[in-house]
């Protein structure tokens, strides 16, 4: 496993410039604080997804494990849901809420401006306000190593990458993927498509056998529910005697498909989510972005023990000394602008 270490989650960031948050709007006093801390968690799709937005909701239930809060999730779809959502939890009083994903920013800072007693965290983009921050998981690390171990071991030469719907936060995963197949093998050709969603398991498929035809023997997926279509195609191709591979995401998902999936880019969503609500319910929060990456162990890339041997011992000694050069910081790696 890359990037395993034990280290404490901000053990990098700068010493924390504290901002007093009530944690106990519209909640009674006394001997009620205690279970009157109340978290909610917004998600664009399913938390049976086995990836983003099933990591964020293992995160909300730790919170309530650990920190005694109350808790509530909801599944929203359109930024008419967003915002409303956000609104109906600020009204009722919840401490903190999640959005979980770069399109949630917008309608965070709207409602935030609403409800000042209210923590608002959107898990991607670059929105801060006194009430309202962002909190940057640096997948891009992990999907580097990515594009490296696939540019090193792919017989074609061609890479491929399907994402869901086309937001900046998973284009500069994918730039980072790129820029890693290409730092590894001059002439690599990188090919992506977007599905339009995060739901469409047979759309998924469907661009992934494309890919598949074009002579893509590597895929990595962006695309939440979807993704377990990319992994159908490439199992099917498996089957056959081809030798092709997919990457998971955000979740170790080498399961899911374990003759298909060589290695999972992940995030310990979980881990996060806790950290965040404990600095809440302590009243201290800080109000930027907090970026979060493999110097905190909270990105890794997760090899499939199953699939290992198959990748040159040059290689897989090439990614823990790139890995190693992420965490302190002498690689920077490819990321979008946002």
């Amino acid at each position: 496993m890359l990037g395993s270490r034990t280290s404490s989650l901000f053990s990098l960031m700068l010493p924390l410039v504290l901002l007093v948050v009530s944690v106990s709007a519209g909640c009674g006093g006394g001997s009620g604080e205690e279970s009157g801390f109340r978290v909610a968690l917004l998600t664009p799709g399913s938390i049976a997804d086995g990836g983003w937005n099933a990591g964020a909701y293992s995160g909300l239930l730790r919170i309530r494990d650990e920190l005694g809060a109350r808790v509530s999730h909801v599944e929203t779809r359109t930024p008419a849901e967003f915002e409303e959502s956000f609104r109906d939890y600020a009204s009722r009083g919840y401490d903190l809420i999640f959005g979980h994903g770069f399109e949630y920013q917008d309608a965070a800072a709207r409602v935030g401006a609403e409800f000042p007693s209210s923590v608002f965290v959107t898990t991607s983009g670059n929105t801060v306000r006194a009430n309202v921050v962002p909190m940057v998981f640096e997948l891009e690390q992990a999907t580097y190593l990515c594009g490296v171990l696939a540019a090193r071991m792919s017989r074609s030469g061609r890479l491929g990458l399907i994402g869901g719907i086309d937001l900046p936060s998973i284009r500069s995963t994918f730039l980072a993927f790129k820029g890693g197949a290409q730092a590894a093998r001059a002439g690599v050709e990188v090919r992506e498509v977007f599905i339009g969603n995060f739901d469409d398991t047979a759309a998924a498929r469907e661009a992934a056998l494309a890919l598949l035809e074009e002579d893509v023997d590597f895929v990595l997926h962006q695309a939440n529910e979807a993704g377990r279509g990319v992994f159908q195609a490439v199992a099917e191709r498996v089957e056959k005697g081809e030798r092709v591979y997919a990457f998971g995401t955000n979740r170790n998902q080498n399961d899911m498909a374990p003759e298909a999936v060589i290695a999972s880019a992940t995030l310990n969503i979980p881990a996060a989510f806790v950290e965040v609500a404990r600095r809440v319910k302590q009243g201290r929060f800080e109000a930027r972005p907090l970026r979060l990456g493999m110097a905190s162990d909270i990105v890794r890339l997760e090899m499939n023990e199953r699939l290992q041997g198959r990748i040159p011992s040059e290689v897989a000694e090439e990614l823990v000394r790139l890995g190693e050069q992420i965490r302190k910081g002498e690689l920077v790696v490819p990321r979008g602008a946002f």
